[in-house]
């Protein structure tokens, strides 16, 4: 009925990228940016499912394609 606002967030588009985590043992997947200079990641959701993914790239104004993946 009532549909939630969605907040856009950022983050330092010059020095982070999107990158998903992926544990190949559990396949537990988690979103996050890595800086290009130091290479920390940092953590802000799980991906559970599509849903998840999808708020990923809403809330932080991501293309799908951009996202990198690591194991």
């Amino acid at each position: 009925m009532f549909k939630r606002k969605q907040i856009k967030e950022s983050y330092d588009r010059e020095n982070q990228r999107p990158v998903i985590r992926s544990s190949i043992c559990t396949g537990e997947k988690v979103a996050g940016f890595k800086d290009i200079h130091t290479g920390k990641f940092t953590e802000v959701m799980v991906i559970r499912d599509n849903r998840d993914m999808d708020e990923f790239t809403a809330k932080y104004d991501i293309s799908a394609a951009d996202i990198r993946k690591e194991w």
